[in-house]
């Protein structure tokens, strides 16, 4: 009550302050500028190092243009903006500045602390550090020179870096009393401007809200995850980063109620939970299916989906890590005395089970979703919409789903469940065969469509026969009956197009028509009435042409050479003298010329 009164105080002083304009005070949109330099630089794909290093260079550029030295390049002197000194609203924006430097450091050193938990600590350091930061801003504001907006924003930010600082610090009641305040201060402020500048202050509310019940939860309100889950139902798309702050503080919650359970039941075997990642997943499996059922668009269901699955996978490889430690599970880990699989192996098949299961569940989900879009009649012939190809496609991914779970060990001796299995698959297989009909359909392959069609009640009728004998086996599964009446509906439509199809064609001579599917410009000399010439690929000119023989260019080889005797040249050739001692002799005296 004190803080709201105090707010209320500050909104009115800011009301007379806008009728009296002749003295305005120094004015910064705090949440405006961090939100907006945020977004821009990092924080939309959560890279804190890419804004801490932003934020550096803008104060760098601050203290440039201020002449705000800190020393020489030789002696660093540290100096702190004064009030004495706003005559500038950059003066506290560098202040701003120097907070969000801290908090991003911060921030990234969260990330990294998942890997290394040594840098908790420095983590905890930075956060200090932001805060001071803010309670330094937070008094610089209160100086006459400020106007009261930017007062009241000044003390949200402080308040909200205080709560983190303690959030961190596991202080919940003192966390949640710094986040009420911000939460206060933010919602005042909300109301006293318009919608438009009012949507700055309601998202700072939103980002706060899932800290707030964390604390509520941990100081002891049991209801809180309940809050926690409606919020993740009703957040916007999967990469946000409220959406992420969410499953964290989700993910901590379970944490702290899995110390409590220590087993599962499934098909009649107890199997106890000894793996602090299985625990937590299976503690809130219930909540995440109650929050698909719940979810109210098929994109908050698909992210749902994705989010559980992404969760499964992870428990599964944590439960098969285990596995790998122990040297009598490597094989096939059976008990020799009981003849059953190992709880640890169970526990990775049921796990397995979820899996598979939901991705069943998710592809069926999709199916319906374009089986409806399918039915309604597309607006704009420009864009692909959805086509029975798709469906065969989602349908296909279940039946290999529901392979991989008749393969499940320890369940291969539990005929219930292999007959479930059998029955679940022969209704997504009469589903999908039901669309690979209807693709024939678009085609005009009549026949085909209507084979496939009987084969589509054949196994609808063989599912009710099955499914007498399994009670709530249909349970979760598609209706069969109305499969059932879709499919002679379908099949009178698909005959009175088969006859319509043959009946349309114009009645004109039997000469006239074409019966070969030679192109115009080779049948000129006769009339024939040829439709496909009015469409939009009229057959002309084959094309490409097909190739012609041509006279090939001759080879000339000269085969009267190897016969031709030529003639003796050896009196053309000069004799060599046979050399010597003699010979030269007879050189230098001329007896050889």
């Amino acid at each position: 009550m004190a803080v709201e009164k105090h707010v209320e105080a500050k909104l009115v002083g800011m009301d007379e302050n806008k009728e009296n304009s002749a003295d305005q005070g120094l004015s910064l949109e705090i949440l405006q500028i961090i939100k907006d330099s945020q977004q821009q630089h990092g924080l939309r794909h959560g890279d804190y190092q890419r804004y801490r290093g932003y934020c550096s260079r803008r104060l760098r550029r601050l203290r440039k243009t201020l002449g705000f030295k800190m020393g020489n390049r030789h002696k660093f002197t540290g100096k702190k903006v004064t009030v004495e000194m706003l005559s500038d609203n950059r003066y506290l924006l560098l202040v701003l500045m120097e907070a969000e430097r801290a908090w991003s450091y911060a921030m990234q050193l969260k990330q990294e602390a998942n890997t290394e938990p040594r840098k908790r600590f420095h983590l905890l350091s930075r956060l200090r550090k932001a805060a001071k930061h803010g309670e330094h801003l937070e008094r610089l504001c209160e100086s006459p020179r400020v106007d009261a907006k930017t007062k009241l924003e000044a003390q949200a930010y402080t308040a909200y870096l205080t709560g983190m600082v303690q959030f961190e610090l596991q202080q919940w009641k003192t966390a949640m009393e710094a986040f009420n305040k911000c939460k206060t201060i933010c919602e005042k402020l909300a109301s006293a401007f318009t919608e438009e500048q009012a949507v700055l202050y309601h998202r700072r509310v939103e980002e706060i809200s899932p800290n707030i019940r964390y604390c509520a939860y941990n100081i002891g309100d049991q209801n809180a995850i309940n809050d926690l889950m409606q919020m993740r139902l009703s957040a916007g798309g999967g990469g946000s980063m409220l959406v992420e702050g969410l499953e964290t503080l989700i993910t901590q919650t379970r944490a702290k109620q899995a110390a409590t359970m220590s087993e599962v039941e499934w098909r009649g075997r107890t199997v106890p939970v000894k793996i602090d990642k299985a625990r937590i997943f299976l503690l809130g499996l219930a909540d995440n299916e109650a929050a698909i059922a719940q979810a109210a668009d098929e994109e908050t269901k698909e992210r749902l989906y994705e989010t559980l699955l992404a969760e499964c996978r992870d428990t599964i490889q944590a439960v098969r890590e285990e596995i790998k430690v122990d040297a009598k599970q490597r094989e096939r880990a059976v008990d020799s005395d009981s003849g059953k699989v190992s709880n640890l192996q169970y526990l990775h098949s049921y796990l397995t089970y979820i899996k598979l299961w939901t991705v069943v569940k998710r592809n069926e989900s999709m199916a319906h979703a374009l089986h409806a879009k399918l039915k309604e009649p597309q607006q704009d012939e420009s864009k692909r919409g959805p086509r029975p190809q798709d469906l065969i496609r989602l349908y296909d991914i279940i039946l290999q789903s529901l392979a991989e779970l008749s393969g499940l060990q320890g369940l291969e001796e539990d005929h219930t469940f292999q007959k479930e299995v059998s029955l679940k698959t022969l209704v997504y297989k009469a589903y999908r065969c039901f669309f690979i009909a209807q693709s024939y359909v678009l085609v005009k392959k009549w026949s085909e469509a209507l084979v496939l069609y009987e084969r589509v009640l054949k196994y609808a009728r063989e599912v009710q026969s099955k499914a007498k004998s399994l009670n709530n086996s249909l349970k979760d599964l598609p209706d069969v009956q109305e499969l059932i009446s879709e499919v002679n509906a379908e099949k009178y439509s698909l005959q009175a197009a088969a006859i319509l199809d043959t009946g349309d064609t114009p009645e004109t001579p039997q000469q006239l028509q074409v019966k070969d599917n030679k192109p115009l410009c080779e049948r000129l000399e006769a009339f024939h009435l040829d439709p496909a010439l009015l469409g939009k690929q009229p057959n002309l000119v084959q094309f490409p042409p097909d190739f012609q023989p041509i006279p090939c260019k001759p080879l000339f080889f000269d085969l009267a050479l190897n016969h031709v005797a030529f003639p003796p040249l050896d009196d053309k050739v000069e004799q060599k003298v046979k050399g010597g001692l003699t010979g030269y002799i007879k050189g230098i005296f001329g007896f050889g010329s």
